[in-house]
């Protein structure tokens, strides 16, 4: 905590909207909207390595979230202020930090894709930067930044090096497929046995089934398009490629918002929301777009 005072002493409202701004990009919805990009309209093995790296260390985050179950840094110390426009983004418990893991599953595997030198200072400094942030506005401690930082290297680091075992060798596709679901149900369970128990709070639990949900939908999208779909992300003209992301990611956020309000935010509806939200991403509308584009002929 005393380099969260530290910084607090250091607050300024400028900074408070700068650090704001930089946090942002490690939330959810800029990390699935590169993704998304890389995935239907630019280089789609790149986005499945993304993938794999993002959902992978997102498990591994919110397994370790419930097991340590570490309060805010607010909550810590009562005497202690967070910046308030950060308060929305801060849910769940405070260790590992889940905007970290996410900027470095993002960030990291770009500095190591990049040849350039400057681009590669640039993508690590974007890291380094929104874990700062996090600790700036409040949100964690130096620990939960620095064991999420490694956490998610360490991760992203292993799926770079095997990456054409998991990419290019059809002979895996089941059993890496076998080890998603597995990772991710696993989690789910075992969210739901603390939280029977009495040992953490149904927020909790639906903080983890949410990426169970999303680590399940990748797990299947990933085998039915590997196995069945082969979708290609080129579509000629630049004005197809732009019109085919913006319907993409309307349609996404109207089925995330969709499903909530009609199905509510239980822990089995979250769960399948975000299931069906990354299987939309992986496999429906590649190949609705593919149906478009190539139409039966009877």
């Amino acid at each position: 905590m005393t380099f969260l005072w530290l910084l607090e002493g250091l607050r300024t409202p400028f900074l408070d909207k700068l650090m704001q701004l930089v946090t942002y990009f490690g939330q959810e919805l800029i990390i699935i909207a590169v993704i998304c990009t890389l995935y239907w309209c630019v280089d789609k093995r790149f986005a499945y390595l993304l993938g794999f790296t993002y959902f992978s260390a997102g498990l591994c985050v919110q397994a370790l979230k419930i097991t340590f179950r570490i309060p805010r840094p607010w909550i810590l110390d009562p005497e202690f202020t967070v910046v308030e426009s950060a308060l929305d983004g801060a849910t769940g418990y405070s260790f590992p930090s889940g905007h970290t893991q996410g900027a470095a599953c993002l960030f990291f595997p770009l500095a190591l894709r990049t040849p350039r030198p400057t681009a590669k200072v640039l993508y690590v400094l974007a890291f380094l930067g929104i874990g700062f942030s996090r600790m700036y506005l409040g949100c964690h401690t130096p620990k939960d930044v620095l064991t999420s930082l490694i956490l998610s290297i360490v991760i992203a680091s292993v799926i770079w090096k095997y990456q054409s075992v998991l990419l290019d060798d059809h002979r895996y596709v089941r059993p890496i497929t076998a080890a998603l679901i597995f990772l991710s149900l696993a989690v789910a369970a075992y969210a739901l046995l603390l939280h029977g128990s009495g040992a953490i709070e149904t927020r909790y639990v639906v903080d983890c089934c949410k990426a169970a949900g999303a680590g399940f939908g990748f797990s299947v999208g990933y085998y039915i398009e590997r196995t069945k779909l082969n979708f290609d992300p080129r579509a000629g003209s630049f004005f197809t490629q732009a019109a085919k992301l913006v319907i993409g990611l309307v349609l996404a956020l109207a089925i995330k918002e969709g499903f909530s309000l009609i199905f509510g935010n239980s822990v089995l509806a979250k769960m399948l929301e975000y299931f069906i939200l990354v299987l939309w991403v992986l496999v429906l509308y590649p190949y609705l777009f593919l149906r478009i584009k190539y139409p039966a002929v009877n």
